[in-house]
């Protein structure tokens, strides 16, 4: 029953990180950016990405752990 759980976070994350993927292939391939913008285009959303991916994994191991409701806690 976890996995039902886990189905939205990891499409979410599949979707940001898909849209990251294209924002950078636009970047490198438009010619017509100066290098600076092309670089900051690539590094940052890479390092969004990594964050997007690194919360997923979080995620997983709270739903897993049976955490599911961190609010209950407070």
């Amino acid at each position: 029953m976890h996995f039902r759980k886990m189905i939205a976070p990891i499409i979410i994350t599949v979707v940001i990180v898909i849209y990251y993927i294209g924002f950078i292939m636009a970047c490198i391939f438009i010619e017509e950016m100066p290098l600076l913008v092309k670089i900051l285009g690539t590094v940052i959303p890479m390092i969004l990405g990594g964050v997007c991916i690194y919360v997923l994994i979080e995620r997983i191991k709270e739903i897993r752990s049976g955490e599911e409701d961190d609010l209950s806690k407070y």
